[in-house]
């Protein structure tokens, strides 16, 4: 007796939800952020698309504050190197406050340039791991 060579119900079905699996990460591509080593300018999210908290941060940095934490607007040293590459003290981080979080959280805006008119921003959600550069 021979085996058969058609996959088996079960083998479908995980192909199948594979499939989907792929299709759904290439939509939502634009939003996902790029680990450790992938240019912070490649990756990109409008600012709607950035929890409530953070729009309320980019709010704040325009208006020049007030801001939740002590330490929101110092400088950010960029030792990660995730961001390009500029003299110290042109980037400042803003903390993001993070629901149910007993700290600061790990989520933060990083903003280049003048505080109030920034020319660029970063969001990071992993304490500086990886970073998407905000659109607005």
């Amino acid at each position: 007796m021979t085996a058969s060579r058609e996959p088996s119900s079960a083998a479908r079905a995980v192909r199948a939800a594979a499939g989907i699996a792929l299709a759904l990460a290439c939509l939502l591509a634009p939003t996902v952020s790029f680990a450790r080593g992938e240019p912070a300018s490649r990756a990109e999210v409008s600012a709607s698309a950035l929890p409530q908290q953070a729009q309320e941060v980019l709010v704040r940095i325009r208006a020049g504050g007030p801001f939740a934490y002590s330490r929101d607007g110092i400088v950010f040293g960029n030792r990660e190197h995730e961001l390009p590459a500029q003299k110290r003290g042109y980037y400042h981080e803003y903390t993001v406050q993070t629901p149910g979080a007993h700290d600061r959280g790990a989520r933060r805006v990083i903003c280049g340039g003048p505080r109030r008119n920034p020319d660029a921003c970063w969001y990071t959600s992993d304490h500086y791991a990886s970073f998407r550069r905000i659109r607005e």
